[in-house]
């Protein structure tokens, strides 16, 4: 079976390129510097020479031996000496006509110069490139001066095969620093790629662009909210359920602090937090969120990873659920009291005081129905109507009054979702009936309508308990003073309020109780009715 061999890796891939291009780059540098060290070479002989040819034409003995009548004997042992001291390859000193008078082959002389004489004959020191009896070399030729006149001239150079020794050497060690560079950078970048390796997991590009489009799809598609901080805790990841969850809509919040974001205190208190928060619940300004977070792992302060969920229709379901055990309970309680009543008015019957068993029916049959009558003329919404006749049997239950004010009329609330009127006025009732409960003659009142502000739902229920202490943040994600793990009821109730943009207010009553006011602004069309029911 024929097996299609997998990809590179792309620590694998970058591997080769990065070392072809450290051998091309040593490469071109080896190359550069030999065409360098080369120039440098032929510059350093030009100017050898130069120096060697003047310093003999400028020589007295030089001029002097020109004079006499035997120049080439006196000449050529000096001319000798000045090569090998000087380390030129020749050093030849002839007539105004190019006979020389020495040579490095002493066969040589007499015989005529081979090159150029001309400048030095006008009188100038030239340099050129000639080959010549010892082959290519690089030349110096300056005029001998006696007085006014050229006596003589003197030839100094360095043959091109010395100047290709010289660079040999430092090509040499050139290639010696070359191939260790090459080693040092194909080490290096094995160093780098093996832990480009381990970070990449030995995948090549095409599956690591195909994990990242797998990794952003499933952050889009999530409706958990998941935010990544980093060490400056700074946005580095939020996905779309984290957007919507916070109601962070800006295109630019990847960079951006948490504290620059808007969100309410406590919630940018648990993201900015150190330490690991699990399962914390959370207010804004729509939702009640389950806050998570965790430090990221690594040493160092590296950042937070924080998950949202959005609790709002649980926690709405919960509250619905608790009110409906209310009733449940309130309704077993109604039933014993009921049971209890009848067996009062049977036992009457039998003692034969039909006359005072009719009369403690009737009385009892009254009061329950007066207070039905009151909630059911006050309140058109059956959920809304049922929920004061459960809350107030289940007030009665703990010895607290709840009265509906007489003036109250509540209609049809028309859009305002009946959910959140029960969220608002549950939970406002059960905060009284807590407040009272143990307090002689506990009362609650429950006022409600548009009379005093047309166009406004007004909710208003006051106690006459102890009334709230001074400074007291009650609206405040956990305050409560019946202990821990309570104090959600009124924030729900002022974030309920404020997505319909109204407002709830505490204050103390008269009798030094609380009173606490939410106002809810009413659609066109919405509203109570103006007129009394019954």
């Amino acid at each position: 079976m024929l097996r299609i061999p997998r990809p590179r890796s792309l620590a694998g891939q970058l591997f080769a390129v990065q070392a072809v291009l450290i051998a091309v780059v040593v490469a071109g540098c080896a190359f550069l510097a030999y065409v360098n060290a080369r120039a440098r070479a032929e510059e350093s002989a030009g100017l050898q020479a130069r120096a060697v040819a003047r310093s003999v034409a400028d020589a007295p003995s030089v001029r002097d031996a020109v004079r006499g009548t035997d120049p080439s004997g006196a000449l050529q042992p000096y001319a000798e000496q000045v090569r090998v001291d000087s380390g030129v390859d020749f050093v030849t000193i002839m007539d105004p006509a190019g006979v020389r008078w020495t040579h490095r082959d002493p066969r040589r002389i007499g015989e005529r110069f081979l090159g150029n004489t001309g400048p030095a004959l006008r009188g100038r020191t030239f340099s050129e490139t000639y080959t010549g009896t010892l082959g290519p070399s690089i030349r110096v030729v300056t005029p001998i001066r006696d007085g006014g006149r050229i006596t003589g001239l003197v030839a100094a150079g360095i043959t091109v095969e010395s100047i290709g020794d010289r660079v040999a050497g430092e090509v040499a060690a050139l290639a010696w620093v070359a191939a260790g560079a090459l080693v040092l950078g194909g080490l290096g970048t094995y160093v780098i790629n093996a832990r480009l390796r381990r970070h990449t997991h030995g995948m090549n590009a095409a599956e690591l662009s195909r994990v990242y489009d797998y990794h952003q799809a499933t952050l889009h598609a999530v409706r958990e909210g998941l935010v990544m901080l980093d060490g400056q805790r700074r946005v580095l990841l939020v996905n779309d359920g984290a957007r919507e969850l916070l109601g962070v809509r800006d295109a630019d919040v990847l960079g951006r602090n948490v504290a620059e974001l808007g969100l309410p205190a406590p919630l940018t208190g648990a993201l900015l937090a150190a330490e690991p928060r699990l399962d914390e619940v959370h207010l804004t300004a729509e939702r009640v969120l389950v806050v998570s977070t965790a430090p990221v792992a690594g040493g160092g302060r590296r950042g937070t990873v924080a998950t949202l969920r959005d609790h709002t229709e649980l926690q709405s379901l919960a509250g619905e659920l608790d009110h409906e055990r209310g009733f449940t309970q309130a309704l077993r309680s109604q039933a014993h009291e009921a049971a209890n009543r009848l067996h009062t008015v049977v036992s009457l019957i039998e003692l034969g005081r039909t006359g005072e068993a009719v009369e403690f029916a009737t009385a009892e049959l009254e009061l329950a129905q007066a207070l039905t009558d009151q909630v059911v003329a006050a309140v058109d919404e059956p959920v809304l109507a049922a929920l004061l006749l459960g809350k107030a049997a289940q007030a009665h239950e703990r010895g607290v009054e709840l009265v509906v004010a007489p003036e109250s009329r509540i209609g049809a609330p028309g859009a305002l979702p009946v959910r959140d009127l029960v969220t608002v006025l549950g939970n406002l009732v059960d905060n009284a009936v807590d407040a009272v409960t143990g307090t002689p003659g506990a009362r609650v009142t429950v006022t409600a309508g548009t009379d005093a502000e047309p166009g406004t739902l007004v909710l208003r229920v006051a106690d006459n308990g102890p009334g709230l202490p001074a400074g007291a943040e009650v609206f405040r994600r956990g305050w409560s003073e019946k202990g821990p793990g309570r104090g959600l009821g009124l924030a729900l109730v002022e974030q309920a309020v404020r997505r319909h943009g109204g407002t709830v207010t505490a204050a103390h009553t008269a009798s030094g109780g609380a009173e606490f006011t939410a106002r809810l602004p009413l659609p066109d069309g919405a509203g109570p009715r103006t007129g009394a029911g019954g």
